[in-house]
């Protein structure tokens, strides 16, 4: 599929970030990120994903990037969303994990097409949270070419998050416009895993 054509379906994602290392209650611990990805996989297997499908995410450390990753095996045209310059964004989402997530980044980076909201969005209006802001480019993104074919994908707690424009923020926002939504609920994903081991 090239650029300007539509594409059979598109895959919209989002979903929870490794957790920090002093981060108090874990939410997506980096022992958890096989069992992520297997789910994610499968999801995009399960939902026939092909090169005549277009996914779209943002390009955090875990489920963004475990997406992006999978998209690309399925030969997806992949598009990255992120809502500050690049060295910003890195600092906060991907380069206080380890290593392997800034490469997968460079990777997706290099095999996707990355867009920066301030480059492209310009500067942000007083009092909107760029979270939201992104969210949102995300979903128009996804639903240029109809939202009809959009599927959108979350790895999620079903909690709110620690701030504005968390993955409930999009999965709310899709739900208003009646899209379809699959969610990869990570409470009964770390238990089926624990159990299972």
């Amino acid at each position: 599929m090239t650029t300007g054509d539509k594409p059979r379906k598109v895959f919209l994602f989002s979903g929870h970030m490794i957790d920090a290392p002093d981060r108090k209650s874990p939410r997506f611990p980096a022992d958890k990120v096989a069992i992520a990805g297997a789910e994610i996989e499968a999801t995009l297997d399960w939902l026939g994903a092909n090169a005549s499908d277009l996914a779209i995410c943002g390009a955090a450390c875990g489920g963004d990037l475990l997406f992006a990753k999978a998209a690309l095996a399925h030969d997806a045209r992949l598009e990255l969303y992120i809502p500050f310059d690049e060295p910003t964004f890195l600092a906060k989402s991907v380069d206080f994990a380890d290593a392997d997530w800034h490469k997968q980044y460079e990777l997706s980076k290099r095999r996707g097409t990355l867009h920066v909201m301030p480059d492209e969005l310009g500067p942000l209006p007083d009092g909107e949270d760029p979270y939201e802001r992104n969210n949102r480019w995300m979903l128009e993104a996804a639903s240029r070419f109809g939202s009809e074919i959009v599927n959108f994908i979350c790895l999620w707690n079903g909690e709110g998050g620690d701030g504005p424009g968390g993955t409930q923020h999009l999965m709310n926002e899709v739900r208003e416009r009646s899209g379809r939504a699959y969610w990869l609920d990570t409470t009964k994903l770390w238990t089926c895993e624990s159990t299972s081991a």
